[in-house]
């Protein structure tokens, strides 16, 4: 039997295309346990303190369109929680504006002026919503949050 040489092998898909391919298979039930304890863990201190008390009830959607993926999010008992329904609001855009917006690379102002991100339904819940987000000095680029935002901004680079 002769060897398989590793130049025929398929290349792996590249990331973006793999999100694609297995968000819309991943039961709600899944995506809640990976994502709800990351959310949780990184907005702690300004849960515990009522900073986005404003979203209890309310669903808020993220719309990632260039890699098919949206989630609906909204608090209850001062937790994060995904939703299965529609978000009264959604902020769409794509993945590179949505890692400038979580680590603070641009001006989040200027990526939703540029319509690099677009606040769509009930606009001052959309508008609430970033303006929490642009409070946070740091970004979401910290903990465990920050380390999955690297690392994939790493691996979309090397599909270019």
């Amino acid at each position: 039997m002769l060897p398989l040489s590793l130049s025929r092998l398929p290349r792996p898909p590249a990331p973006t295309r793999l999100i694609r391919a297995i968000d819309p298979r991943v039961p709600l039930v899944l995506k809640r346990q990976l994502i709800e304890p990351l959310l949780n863990r990184t907005f702690a201190e300004p849960l515990a303190e009522g900073e986005f008390d404003v979203l209890e009830g309310r669903r808020i959607s993220l719309h990632i369109e260039d890699l098919g993926v949206a989630l609906t999010l909204t608090l209850e008992e001062e937790r994060f929680r995904l939703s299965p329904e529609q978000g009264e609001a959604t902020i769409r855009g794509g993945w590179r504006e949505f890692l400038c917006l979580a680590t603070r690379r641009e001006d989040p102002d200027a990526l939703f002026f540029q319509r690099r991100l677009v606040i769509e339904g009930d606009t001052e819940l959309g508008l609430m919503v970033k303006n929490l987000l642009d409070s946070r000095e740091e970004g979401l680029a910290q903990g465990r949050l920050g380390e999955w935002l690297a690392r994939f901004e790493r691996m979309a680079r090397q599909e270019r």
